[in-house]
């Protein structure tokens, strides 16, 4: 009886690890353009010539330019430790019993965070201002940072640790503009702050005006 070869075997893992691959390629390619000549002057076609993909390729993954930005902003929120930069901080608070202690590592993991998507958010609002996809985007990203400001807020909240007569609302506004990249851009960018200066300035900031004085 004559052997029939069977076929050989699929390989989904390299495909996955290519498509990977190409993703990274595209979204560092993105930014650098993006940086370098702005939203309005970088094309798809120099993306993918940039990144060595082809046009429908980005389209395929991205869907368009504002697609590529969002990509690469919520890339730069996760940080750059191994773990996301979320993760890390809400298991930072579930071991933390020291209110001051958690700000001070909100304070570095805002840090670190902002001085990722600091270009990106700034080219976002500049480009929101002509574009509607951006503008778009832009009140997108603004209203899941207040949403992950609130969660925080509520675990203070929860946890007994806000001062007397601070709202819910109010500690959620507080943290909001803390890590806000504008706040980032204005001391660290604009005025040449260290990084561990400007995570002890939020952190301060953040314990004077919604926990009680020691």
């Amino acid at each position: 009886m004559a052997v029939v070869k069977g076929r050989r075997p699929y390989d989904s893992r390299a495909r996955r690890e290519q498509a990977a691959r190409n993703r990274d390629a595209a979204l560092d390619a993105a930014e650098r353009l993006f940086l370098e000549r702005g939203y309005a002057g970088t094309s798809i076609a120099s993306i993918a010539q940039e990144a060595g993909l082809s046009v429908q390729t980005i389209y395929k993954v991205f869907g368009s330019k504002s697609g590529l930005v969002k990509a690469i902003y919520f890339r730069g929120l996760l940080g750059r430790g191994g773990d996301p930069a979320y993760e890390r901080s809400d298991a930072m608070r579930e071991r933390e019993l020291d209110p001051r202690e958690i700000m001070r590592q909100w304070g570095v993991l805002t840090t670190e965070v902002a001085s990722v998507v600091s270009p990106i958010r700034l080219l976002m609002r500049s480009a929101a201002l002509a574009d509607q996809e951006m503008e778009g985007l832009l009140r997108e990203t603004d209203e899941d940072r207040l949403e992950r400001m609130r969660h925080h807020a509520r675990f203070l909240k929860e946890r007994g640790h806000l001062r007397e007569g601070v709202t819910l609302r109010e500690a959620t506004d507080v943290l909001w503009t803390c890590s806000s990249v504008e706040i980032y851009d204005l001391l660290v960018v604009q005025r040449g702050w260290p990084l561990p200066q400007f995570a002890e300035f939020v952190a301060d900031f953040m314990i004077t005006a919604l926990l009680p004085p020691d």
